[in-house]
């Protein structure tokens, strides 16, 4: 394990869902780590891979569970993948995305013929082999694929669901196609989000439950990572990464903790 130098530190990146909250239960201390950052002045941003919710709604969501939070602070991949294709012009997509996500992206043209772009995002149980075989057919035609984000599965209070990422790795294999990976683990994903504290990367940690996207992505973009046994974390799979985190804690709460002591 890489060790933290807490010294350095000036910023937090927050993961959400399995590490403040999981469902509708918040993790304890959650509340009160966010306080100690603001005491302490250390800025601190949320980096989301939600792809169900749009800042705003991911922002009600936080403050009905209680936390001080306003949509500025949230870095979201919905938002992220609208700026993106925002920058690619006027581009045709075809959204594989929920319907309370569609208003972020009201200024495309969706076409029933070959769009430019297919984005995935999450639509659950909407996924059948008519819907992948179309998918299929509009990328080997031309289309381009753009993920929102490749996480493998994700904690709910029911226990442990698949996420995209399997669907979009399938695709991939399928057409021989590389997807755009626009939320985490995307290297301009986190560093939109340290840019917008003032800070650069050496100087930011980010706490989040997933090893791969959270922590390993964090590290490849020049930041600490820092995980969490809470969420979607489970010590089998950390014990076969070859990801190192920087400091491994039990939770959120423990934050203020690993911060105030001078080895990390």
């Amino acid at each position: 394990m890489s060790r933290l130098e807490t010294a350095r530190i000036r910023g937090v990146l927050f993961d959400l869902d399995g590490v403040l909250y999981v469902g509708d239960q918040v993790i304890d201390g959650a509340a009160e780590t966010l306080q100690w950052l603001k005491r302490n002045g250390i800025p601190f941003r949320f980096i989301t891979n939600t792809s169900t919710r749009t800042a705003s709604a991911v922002a009600d969501k936080l403050q009905g569970l209680g936390f001080d939070i306003d949509a500025a602070q949230i870095f979201s991949a919905v938002s992220a993948t609208r700026d993106y294709l925002a920058r690619q012009g006027s581009p045709t997509v075809h959204l594989l995305i929920r319907d309370s996500a569609r208003t972020e992206f009201s200024e495309f043209d969706q076409t029933d013929s070959v769009p430019d772009y297919v984005i995935v995002g999450d639509i659950g149980a909407a996924w059948d082999y008519r819907l992948l075989n179309r998918v299929f057919n509009e990328l080997m035609a031309g289309a381009e694929l753009i993920a929102m984000h490749m996480n493998k599965y994700w904690q709910t209070e029911q226990g442990l669901q698949m996420d995209i990422g399997a669907f979009v790795a399938g695709l991939e294999f399928v057409t021989g196609k590389h997807a755009t990976i626009i939320g985490k683990p995307s290297e301009e994903f986190f560093h939109l989000a340290v840019a917008n504290m003032g800070l650069e990367p050496h100087q930011v940690l980010v706490v989040g439950d997933d090893i791969e996207n959270d922590v390993g992505g964090a590290q490849a973009a020049g930041l600490s990572g820092v995980l969490v046994r809470t969420g979607k974390y489970r010590e089998e799979f950390a014990r076969r990464s070859e990801i190192s985190p920087n400091a491994v804690i039990d939770s959120i709460a423990d934050l203020p903790g690993l911060l105030s002591s001078p080895s990390g």
